[in-house]
């Protein structure tokens, strides 16, 4: 006899809620010792040696023998072999979702923009593309075609000049889907390369793989480590966490829907979390009883048993605003709103990587083909970031041009208060302004 998966239930009137929701989210980020010191050691091999550190490690932790980099870098030809190689629905599936991404993004290029003052300063912001940028994609089990398009088309889209992919080929073998991906998005060379070792040939440079302004991509932990180790030399995307949903229900959708939601972000990872908030009691009862009857049916049934035993949680409130305030603590990376109005209950969000309006509108259309970026925050940081966009491609430039006459204000004011900050050549420089 099956055992019932025992959820973590909840009631925002209970004297420990707070309590036992931050429990519940509790999520530690904090790198194994032995993954820091790995990293630590495959960055350094690779600043001092190169090309010559990356071979050694791709043949060790890939079993992928090559005699240089060359062989390890994929021809332009071999990218449209690989999209020409897909069932023609899959291919078209994958051109579709690729230009309703790009269309998307198109709507979050920024422009310069100048302004001019009474005295003739002009004043204003250029923004300008990065030069290049390096695109992780994970290799072996974990292939995602859609992680290479919602990575490369917004880079593209902002007018980054050169996109450098690199993905591990443990034995060899080449994911045609995340090829053709590739090629579809624009991306401009591909090198079979992958764990910390690729995060460091594009973070300082090797003779075959040039230095990149910013690495994006998700990976394991060890690309996570290095990611954040190689911050500051290169600029980076995020280091992401485990995935989440939380879905806000008013109890009038088909349970089985919710069930599969939650299992969406469950089937990812024994550490995901999906969480559902409803005020009515009985159809958190009925989604428990969906879970019980679809589990079986999953073939992820083992990560999503772990997942939402562990992590998940249903939790009963005491009306939807106040489950907009919960979820605006929880910050979650997937907000569904599957109420009646969803456009009523929008202006109580705050908080979140990306929200779904109404039944319809389940998770997963937008980690393929909705057209915003998939790339979300995660574990709280949706407070104060923002999904992966143009503008993580773009950078700003401020500019300055005074005038004659504003020189002789603008000298005099910024004289004053170096002045008063002690920085004598400060005020000196901003009165030869004035004076001249």
């Amino acid at each position: 006899m099956t055992t019932a998966l025992q959820i973590t239930r909840l009631d925002s009137g209970a004297a420990d809620f707070q309590q036992r929701l931050d429990r519940l989210l509790a999520f530690s980020a904090d790198t194994d010792a032995a993954v820091g010191e790995a990293v630590q050691a495959i960055l350094s091999a690779v600043r001092q040696r190169g090309d010559a550190a990356v071979l050694e490690y791709t043949a060790r932790f890939d079993r992928l023998q090559a005699p240089d980099m060359a062989a390890l870098e994929l021809t332009p030809e071999r990218l449209a072999q690989a999209q020409r190689a897909l069932p023609l629905q899959l291919e078209r599936g994958l051109r579709d979702a690729a230009e309703r991404i790009r269309v998307y993004h198109e709507r979050q290029l920024q422009s310069s923009w100048t302004y001019t003052e009474a005295d003739g300063t002009m004043l204003g912001q250029q923004v300008t593309a990065l030069d290049r940028v390096g695109l992780y994609v994970p290799g072996g089990k974990a292939a995602y075609p859609s992680s290479v398009l919602m990575n490369a088309i917004p880079a593209k889209v902002a007018g980054v000049k050169e996109l450098i992919m690199v993905v591990p080929t443990p034995d060899g073998v080449q994911n045609d889907l995340v090829l053709a991906a590739a090629a579809v998005s624009g991306v401009d060379r591909v090198f079979t390369i992958g764990g910390a070792q690729a995060v460091a040939a594009l973070a300082y440079g090797t003779a075959s793989v040039p230095q990149v302004d910013k690495i994006v991509g998700p990976g394991n932990a060890y690309v996570a480590e290095a990611k954040r180790r190689v911050f500051g030399v290169v600029g980076i995307d995020m280091v992401a966490g485990p995935s989440e949903i939380l879905v806000i229900c008013d109890g009038k959708t088909n349970p089985d829907w919710i069930a599969m939601d939650l299992f969406s972000q469950a089937e990812h990872d024994e550490l995901a979390q999906s969480i559902l908030i409803s005020p009515d009691a009985a159809f958190l009862d009925a989604v428990q009883a969906s879970v019980d009857r679809l589990l079986p049916t999953m073939p992820r049934q083992a990560v999503i048993s772990r997942s939402l035993a562990d992590r998940g949680g249903m939790i009963r409130c005491r009306g939807l605003e106040e489950a907009a305030r919960i979820a605006n603590h929880i910050a979650p990376e997937h907000l569904e709103l599957s109420v009646e109005d969803p456009q009523a209950l929008l202006p109580h969000i705050r908080h979140a990587g990306a929200i779904f309006m109404g039944r319809h509108t389940c998770e997963a259309l937008g980690d393929y083909c909705a057209g915003p970026n998939h790339v979300l925050p995660t574990s709280r940081t949706a407070r104060f970031s923002s999904p992966l966009g143009v503008y993580d491609f773009q950078k700003r430039s401020s500019l300055i041009q005074v005038s004659r006459a504003g020189a002789r204000t603008l000298g005099e004011l910024a004289a004053a208060l170096a002045y008063g900050e002690g920085l004598q050549a400060h005020a000196r420089s901003a009165e030869y302004r004035v004076e001249g």
